[in-house]
């Protein structure tokens, strides 16, 4: 992948404030400190109900809206976000511009229609009929009703402001009434983004539970005593963190928040390389015994490190790192969040680094925790099969990356010169630019890779 893209002086400005990111962050430990607490402050308030800590998946969907409101109002009355010309809107337009009827409901008639296909497909694919799912599907039936009546008002409303109202999602309502005025790449691209939403919302809601729950009843009474329990506390909490922003970006994809879905990946080779890290592909593509796994007769890092008190605590800390790395190139999304798609372009945070932090410092977790080539059984076949697997597993994260670099230069300028700029400036990715460039051809030189 080349560009020919002059290199800007500075880092173009990110389309992301990191400070929606990090209220979402602080509503989010506000949040943890309720849920383990709540016994104090329920007796202290003499407030109804059991006084024991909230760990129940209502609590942890509760902590979803807990830290989407603070991001929300930030994104409003600090960032302004309604006010960019990229929503598409222009707000003077509802004191002069009538109500089309007609446009608004074949637009309602689209997303209707939406909904009821995902809700079939929901019903089709026996993996969300089993385990965390069950409870996933419970809460996007309260949504959906919930989006089916308040879709009507909305509708009607934004309709009133948007520059275009023939959107996507009219463009397949109008498809549906046979009209002829619709447009296939239109409505492919209703898809794409519906697609996205309904695959990754609902395990990102299906796992929101289990992580909460973890976090809120973990000891730690041993936490800064044991080198152990304080890597798999802060850990948790990282990927709590990571799970629960997350969540809130794939449910808030609103246009006056800037927030929607410009487009999804067109590329098949990007849908592929995201669906292989996912439930249901990933149990039967990396997971136990089956074609890459890489874990076989493997023991943890701490197995291997016990004894050295030192050590494991320079290991945890380095896991540790490596998962703030992580959940931070997550939460500094804001409430943008979401795989496979471009909803402008964050230049912040991590991102001032590496174009890929996340694949970057989990696949280097991966490496740092399960420690492939140490197999328990001495066989040197499992410890060069897992090694040579987990290669194939970041081999999958370096295609993902290349073809959301792929997605992302096709649609925006500014992230065309953030590409160019971090392949030259880049703390991480310049020195790979350079190491790259002397096995490419001449040619292909100015290729930039992904981390």
């Amino acid at each position: 992948m080349a560009t020919n893209a002059p290199v800007p002086d500075t880092r173009p400005a990110s389309d992301v404030s990191p400070a929606v990111g990090l209220v979402g962050l602080a509503a989010l430990l506000l949040w943890v400190w309720i849920a383990r607490d709540w016994a104090g402050i329920a007796e202290f308030w003499d407030l109804p109900g059991p006084r024991e800590p909230m760990v129940g998946p209502n609590a942890a969907i509760a902590g979803l809206v807990f830290i989407t409101v603070p991001m929300v109002a930030w994104s409003i009355f600090v960032d302004k976000v309604h006010l960019r010309p990229s929503t598409g809107i222009d707000w003077s337009l509802a004191k002069r511009r009538k109500p089309d009827l007609e446009t608004s409901l074949t637009k309602i008639a689209g997303l209707w229609a939406t909904w009821a296909i995902l809700v079939a497909l929901y019903c089709l694919c026996r993996w969300y009929w089993a385990g965390n799912y069950i409870y996933a599907l419970k809460v996007l039936a309260v949504m959906g009703a919930a989006m089916v009546v308040l879709s009507v008002p909305y509708v009607l409303w934004l309709d009133r402001v948007m520059k275009n109202p023939r959107d996507h999602a009219w463009h397949f309502g109008a498809m549906l009434f046979m009209r002829d005025d619709w447009d296939r790449a239109e409505v492919l691209k209703h898809w794409r983004a519906w697609i996205i939403k309904a695959f990754f919302g609902a395990f990102m809601i299906s796992i929101v539970p289990v992580n909460f729950a973890n976090v809120v009843n973990a000891d730690l009474y041993e936490f800064l005593s044991n080198p152990v329990v304080f890597a798999v506390v802060l850990i948790n909490l990282l990927f709590l963190i990571d799970v629960m922003v997350g969540a809130v970006g794939y449910i808030v994809t609103l246009r006056p928040l800037d927030a929607h879905i410009r487009s999804g990946n067109p590329f098949l080779g990007g849908w592929l390389a995201a669906l292989i890290c996912y439930p249901p592909f990933v149990w039967g593509i990396l997971g136990n015994g089956q074609v890459m796994s890489y874990e076989h007769n493997v023991e943890q890092w701490h197995y291997w490190l016990a004894g050295n008190e030192v050590i494991l605590w320079l290991w945890a800390g380095l896991l540790v790192f490596l998962t703030a790395i992580y959940a931070w190139a997550t939460f500094a999304f804001g409430i943008r969040f979401s795989n496979l798609t471009y909803r402008g372009v964050l230049t912040n945070g991590p991102y001032r680094f590496t174009r890929h932090p996340a694949y970057l410092s989990k696949n280097l977790f991966w490496w740092c925790s399960v420690m492939p080539f140490l197999v328990v059984n001495q066989s040197p076949v499992d410890a060069i099969r897992n090694t040579f697997f987990l290669l194939c597993v970041n081999g999958i994260y370096y295609w993902r990356a290349r073809t959301e670099e792929a997605h992302l230069l096709a649609e925006d300028q500014k992230y065309r010169d953030y590409y160019a700029w971090m392949g030259r400036n880049g703390l991480i990715t310049a020195p790979l630019t350079r190491l790259f460039a002397k096995f490419t051809p001449r040619p292909a030189a100015s290729a930039q890779p992904a981390e």
